[in-house]
């Protein structure tokens, strides 16, 4: 890996071989959320989500963000950003409901305009991990706004999971296509640990090409996939949800259950492009 300097911040580190140039970047600096980059996501297939907020971003003034869990109608939930929008996670309102087919079970709300679309590059994140992540995961990943919309992955786009983390100090990345019904399947996925660092910060990658997906971890490769690859742009999300709120996790956190304060702490993300 070779360095590439910031300055003022920490380098990145990007594969050999090539030439980088960076395309976009959030480095945190300022005292709250750059909504010319980020928005945060409410929906969820179709609804609000009761799981997000759009609170709990605290800006530590040391180039650094954190995602806190807030409390809520008596329960937790955790903030998630986005550079865009999935097509059938926005509500419809009345006219659109009107004007849909009845009977489908995908009914396509009207998609917010995209702060970032972006197709290929590396992908980058330095991060630092929650000290309870049982009770909230965090990820990193981008999404196609039409995944699952076709037979055709390549045209309708994948999600690439460049680091979700579940239980502490494991990892786990790959991608998924063909939507997330019957049809989905996985190419690249692997589970690892992850080896102590000095600040227990890590970076976690993702060059993403023509050819294919090599996925790092700490500057080392930790999986591969070529099976399908996404040629459309896709947009990139932050995730810190509280675990529990989906189908089948036991139910999400009560208030008054007893949770230390908690953050997933993003020092920076990076895109950068082949010259």
């Amino acid at each position: 890996m070779k360095e590439y300097k910031v300055e003022g911040h920490v380098s990145s580190y990007l594969p050999e071989g090539k030439e980088w140039k960076l395309v976009w970047s959030d480095e945190f600096d300022g005292p709250e959320l750059d909504t010319s980059k980020w928005e945060f996501r409410m929906n969820f297939w179709g609804k609000p989500f009761e799981a997000y907020t759009d609170k709990g971003l605290v800006f530590d003034g040391n180039s650094c963000l954190e995602m806190h869990r807030t409390e809520r109608d008596g329960y937790y939930v955790g903030p998630t950003l986005q550079t865009g929008s999935l097509s059938y996670d926005m509500p419809l309102d009345e006219e659109e409901r009107e004007k849909s087919v009845s009977g489908t079970d995908w009914k396509i709300g009207k998609l917010h305009p995209a702060k970032f679309l972006h197709r290929y590059g590396y992908y980058e994140i330095r991060c630092k991990f929650m000290k309870y992540p049982e009770t909230m995961w965090a990820a990193f990943w981008t999404q196609s706004p039409s995944i699952g919309a076709s037979y055709d992955p390549e045209w309708c786009g994948v999600e690439s999971d460049i680091m979700e983390c579940f239980n502490k100090g494991r990892i786990t990345t790959g991608n998924i296509m063909g939507g997330y019904g019957p049809q989905r399947r996985e190419d690249g996925r692997v589970w690892y640990d992850l080896k102590d660092t000095e600040d227990d910060f890590h970076t976690f990658a993702m060059d993403w090409s023509p050819e294919g997906y090599v996925f790092y971890c700490d500057g080392e490769v930790v999986s591969t996939a070529s099976e399908h690859v996404s040629h459309i742009p896709q947009f990139i999300l932050l995730t810190s949800e509280v675990q529990g709120w989906r189908k089948g996790k036991g139910g999400p956190p009560a208030v008054g259950e007893k949770f230390e304060d908690d953050a997933f702490i993003v020092d920076y993300v990076r895109v950068f492009d082949q010259v």
